[in-house]
């Protein structure tokens, strides 16, 4: 008896397999997404990852047909977070909504690494945004060219504020000072929001970010805007200058924020996700949401934000060593 029940399960397991009803990945990859998907976040609630983070999950969940759920885990540069999505089953249900700075910039400034960009393939790319250098309203400076004066009459006094060390605020700034001749205090920061919080407080001066999470406090005039470091000036910001008009051209910084998946996570999967943020990105009304808040809707294929990855990277270096930010 035993030995006939063996026989028939074998010819339906066989059977099933031959109409691609089997029970493993194919199957998996076939009825994705079945449950809800997770988005790692590298960096605190508050800041412009944060953002990207969750304008994609809420805008993501009904093409997707499943929930898609923020998980905040900053610090380490965003080794902890890269570190949580690289060990991660590849299967399409755990994201890491990355940023730029901990991408490209990072790797550079690290001299043990926990992760390396092989252990991620690119998904999709989100949001794009230049940086801005903003002060506390209480500082004596309303333009760039102040800021830089104030520095080299007080040298060391001003300090600004980074998501962390290896950052692309923390690059910017000295960026800033290799190309103005200036002296200012770097204090990391774990993200841009808890930055904020004590550029808002008058514990830093100033800080180089991307515009959504400092615009609420630009229009109530707490904080003010000195320059952009894109190439050209932010819709939302009409009258601030770029840095080049403002006499530094070399001072230009663009973050991006793209969707990364464990390597070996089936191809499938992959196509189906970029093609479903490809949807959102270009949506109306989240491009409108994006430039409101000083960002750009910047939809890339896997591909795309792949090149741009390797350009990035080999570029950064090259920054980082002219910069000379000491790798920790």
């Amino acid at each position: 008896m035993n030995i006939q029940r063996q026989r028939v399960h074998l010819l339906l397991a066989t059977t099933a397999a031959a109409l691609g009803f089997a029970c493993g990945p194919a199957a998996a990859q076939g009825s994705y997404p079945n449950k809800t998907v997770l988005m790692i976040v590298p960096a605190a609630a508050g800041g412009t990852t944060d953002l990207a983070g969750r304008m994609a999950a809420l805008a993501l969940a009904p093409v997707l047909g499943q929930s898609v759920v923020v998980d905040n885990k900053g610090g380490g540069n965003g080794a902890i977070a890269a570190n949580l999505v690289k060990r991660a089953d590849a299967d399409g249900y755990t994201l890491l909504m990355q940023y730029s700075g901990y991408h490209v910039i990072s790797p550079h400034l690290v001299k043990v690494k926990s992760w390396e960009q092989s252990d991620f393939v690119p998904v999709a790319n989100v949001l794009s945004a230049p940086q801005i250098i903003v002060v506390r309203s209480e500082l004596p400076v309303k333009t760039l060219a102040e800021l830089v004066t104030y520095a080299k009459a007080n040298p060391g006094k001003l300090n600004y504020a980074s998501s962390g060390n290896g950052s692309l605020q923390h690059v910017t700034g000295a960026m800033l000072e290799q190309q103005a001749g200036v002296k200012m205090v770097h204090v990391p920061y774990k993200g841009t929001g808890p930055a904020l919080q004590d550029l808002l407080g008058g514990q830093v001066d100033l800080t180089f970010g991307t515009a959504p999470p400092f615009m609420p406090h630009v229009q109530s005039g707490k904080l003010r805007v000195l320059a952009v470091t894109g190439k050209q000036r932010l819709p939302s910001l009409p009258n601030v200058p770029t840095t080049a008009e403002a006499g530094y051209p070399g001072v230009n910084a663009t973050s991006w924020f793209a969707v990364f998946a464990p390597k070996a996570t089936p191809q499938p999967v992959i196509d189906k996700l970029t093609a479903d943020i490809k949807k959102v990105v270009q949506d109306p009304a989240f491009k409108k949401k994006a430039e409101e808040q000083g960002a750009t809707a910047d939809y890339m294929n896997p591909q795309q934000l792949g090149a741009m990855v390797k350009t990035e990277y080999a570029n950064w270096a090259q920054v980082v060593k002219s910069s000379k930010i000491e790798a920790e």
